[in-house]
């Protein structure tokens, strides 16, 4: 078997291979905690701590935050990195994960996207209907950067998966075979949003999503790259297997009819108390329209009715401004373990 540097395009793969090195020495260290994803995977529904379950369905809001801003991938798969990590480090009272979700996504924004496309906080928590103010938001991110050392330039699966897949288009010889970023991309997202990759080495996991789809192609030039890379990575076969099944799995699901259709939850009009008001006072304030004359013709100005009009201010209702109330108590903002009031230490660390 042949190395990947033989190949014609040798000074591009030498790039692609040193900085597949650096990645592989630094992945572990952006890993999150075994034993605080232990102790997640023991809660109880029921239990005052955030469970599995509460994970992957924040992840899913992210999702949609993502494709709402529009974001990148590499935004949201940093998003989902910074949660994981606190997650495993903090014990996250339910309550308050909807405010540590919108907090690392916008520690995500700030650390990848460009100035002008980073949503605003008040934007975010008018947009999330959250019951916190800026300030709160600022105090989590706060929260979030100090217990993780403000280390937010992670290496995750998407930059193994960037840098296998621009390797492997290094050394096909039919253009036919290229493989589809986007699509892999995709597949990357809807496995984020599952709680059992948070064990998944980023190279991994990449490489699973490749093998995947090397193997819908069925290209044995692609498919042999794979091998290489694999070795080059120093990925077991056993390791690769196992991850590879439950990815396998993880797309089936969300390509089953039953993940496809449409919710049938009842739609909710989200209005501001204010238009609400408006709305409530002009219901009873509307003219009669005037009566269609049954016969004969009528003129132009018998026809015609007063234009109406209505100023909404918005869909959704306003945050609160700080004034109105914050959602962590000031007294005790001031006392020395004010951090207890929403987190505790898991033990053993």
């Amino acid at each position: 078997m042949k190395d990947l540097v033989s190949y014609e395009h040798n000074n591009e793969a030498r790039k692609l291979l040193k900085q597949i090195n650096q990645y592989l020495e630094q992945e572990s260290k952006f890993l999150p905690r075994a034993s605080g994803l232990h102790v997640m995977e023991a809660t109880l529904e029921n239990d005052d701590c955030v469970s599995p379950k509460l994970r992957d369905a924040k992840v899913e809001d992210l999702r949609s935050l993502i494709r709402f801003f529009g974001c990148s991938t590499e935004t949201f798969v940093l998003a989902v990195n910074l949660l994981d990590r606190f997650l495993s480090l903090m014990k996250v009272r339910p309550k308050y994960l909807p405010c540590l979700g919108i907090s690392v996504f916008h520690l995500a924004a700030k650390t990848i996207e460009e100035e002008c496309n980073i949503p605003s906080a008040h934007d975010l928590l008018r947009i999330s209907h959250c019951k916190f103010t800026v300030s709160d938001l600022k105090r989590m991110e706060k929260i979030v950067y100090e217990k993780l050392n403000g280390e937010f330039k992670a290496v995750t699966a998407l930059h193994f998966l960037h840098l296998y897949h621009a390797l492997a288009h290094c050394h096909v010889t039919e253009r036919k075979e290229f493989l589809i970023l986007d699509r892999l991309e995709a597949q990357l997202k809807a496995c984020n949003c599952r709680f059992v990759f948070t064990r998944a080495k980023p190279s991994v996991l990449a490489l699973s999503l490749l093998t995947l789809e090397v193997e819908n192609l069925k290209s044995g030039d692609l498919f042999e790259i794979i091998l290489r890379i694999q070795k080059h990575s120093k990925i077991s076969h056993c390791d690769l297997a196992y991850w590879r099944e439950l990815v396998s799995k993880c797309l089936a699901d969300y390509s089953s009819p039953e993940c496809c259709k449409p919710d049938n939850k009842k739609l909710v009009w989200i209005v501001s108390r204010r238009t609400a008001r408006h709305l409530q006072s002009s219901y009873y304030s509307v003219p009669e329209l005037p009566t269609i004359p049954e016969a004969g013709c009528f003129s132009e100005s018998e026809d015609s009715c007063e234009e109406m009009s209505c100023c909404e201010d918005g869909l959704s209702s306003s945050p609160q401004s700080d004034a109105e109330g914050e959602f962590f108590p000031r007294d005790l903002l001031h006392q020395p373990k004010w951090q207890n009031f929403c987190f505790q230490t898991q033990s053993p660390f």
